[in-house]
C-alpha cells in the first residue's frame, strides 16, 4: 500500500492561488467589486471552496439573481466543477498565469456545458460514486462494500475539511493490494480536454508478472503514438515510474490517476 507518507502529504498540501472576478455584465453598481483572492486545494473541487467567493459577490448583483447557482468560467468556457481543481489546472496549464484568473457568474447558466451543482451534497454523491468505481477496478468492490457508513463519511469529511490524517486513516484501506501483483486494474483517466478522456482496463503487471510502468500504460492507451507525455499534480512523471506506485501515491482522493496529455495528435486519437 501507499507507504511514502511524505509524498502523500506533499500532494495533499498542494494549493493554487486564484483570483475570482465577477463578470462585468452582471455588476449592478457603477463600480465593479474588488477581486477575491483565495488559495484552493488542488485535490478539492471548486464547489467546496467558493462559499466566501459567493458571499463576496452576491451583494453586487441584481437581487433577483442572488439565489441563482454560481458557475465559473476561464478563457471563455465554463469550468467543469466535477473535475478536481488540480486536473483543471493541468488541462489549462499552457494558458494559465498565477494567480489563476477565473470569472464568476450568477446568470445564464450553461445548461449544455456543465452539470448543475446546487449544494455540496451533489459533490459528495459524485465523489463517493468515483470511490466505488475505482474500488471495483482495484478490488472488485470488496473494500468499499465492507466499509460502514461512518467510513464513507470520514472519507468525505476529510476531503471537505482538508484533513489529511482524517482522510488517510480510511483511504489507506483502499490503497492496500491483496497480493504481490498489486491492484486488479489501475483506476485512471487520460484527458485530452475537459470534455474528453480515455479510460480502459490496464493491469499493473504484464503476463510474465513483471510490474508495469507509466510508459507501458501510455503505450496501451495510445498504441499509435510514438511518445506521449502527461501531466498530473503539476508535474510530468517519468515513463519509468512504476504504475502501482503511481496509483498508490499520485491518485486524487477519488482514487483515480488523472493524467492530462500535453502532447497528442487529434487525428491519431480519433481513429
Amino acid at each position: 500500500m501507499a507507504n511514502d507518507r511524505e509524498v502523500l502529504r506533499e500532494i495533499w498540501e498542494g494549493k493554487v492561488p486564484v483570483c475570482f472576478q465577477l463578470d462585468s455584465e452582471e455588476v449592478c453598481e457603477l463600480q465593479a467589486p474588488a477581486p477575491y483572492y483565495l488559495m484552493v486545494p488542488r485535490l478539492s473541487y471548486f464547489p467546496l471552496c467558493v462559499d466566501k467567493v459567493r458571499k463576496h459577490f452576491t451583494r453586487h448583483i441584481q437581487k433577483d439573481k442572488q439565489d441563482n447557482e454560481m458557475w465559473l468560467e476561464f478563457n471563455g468556457a465554463p469550468l467543469k466543477w466535477h473535475l478536481p481543481i488540480g486536473v483543471l489546472l493541468d488541462l489549462h496549464a499552457i494558458d494559465i498565469q498565477l494567480p489563476w484568473n477565473i470569472t464568476v457568474h450568477f446568470d445564464k447558466f450553461p445548461e449544455n456545458a456543465i452539470m448543475h451543482c446546487q449544494n455540496k451534497e451533489v459533490v459528495e454523491s459524485y465523489f463517493l460514486a468515483c470511490i466505488k468505481e475505482s474500488d471495483v477496478l482495484k478490488h472488485r468492490g470488496q473494500v468499499v462494500s465492507s466499509m460502514q457508513k461512518k467510513d464513507h463519511n470520514q472519507l468525505w469529511l476529510g476531503l471537505l475539511n482538508d484533513k489529511f490524517d482524517q482522510f488517510w486513516a480510511i483511504n489507506r484501506r483502499l490503497m492496500e493490494s491483496s497480493n504481490d501483483d498489486g491492484f486488479k486494474y489501475i483506476p485512471f483517466r487520460c484527458y485530452l480536454s475537459e470534455e474528453k478522456y480515455i479510460q480502459k482496463l490496464v493491469k499493473p503487471v504484464n503476463e510474465e508478472g513483471q510490474r508495469k510502468k507509466l510508459g507501458h500504460l501510455l503505450s496501451e492507451v495510445f498504441p499509435d503514438q510514438e511518445k506521449v507525455v502527461v501531466r498530473t499534480h503539476g508535474i510530468t512523471p517519468l515513463p519509468e515510474t512504476p504504475l502501482q506506485w503511481l496509483s498508490e501515491h499520485l491518485s486524487y482522493p477519488d482514487n483515480f490517476l488523472h493524467l492530462c496529455l500535453i502532447n497528442w495528435s487529434p487525428e491519431v486519437t480519433s481513429k
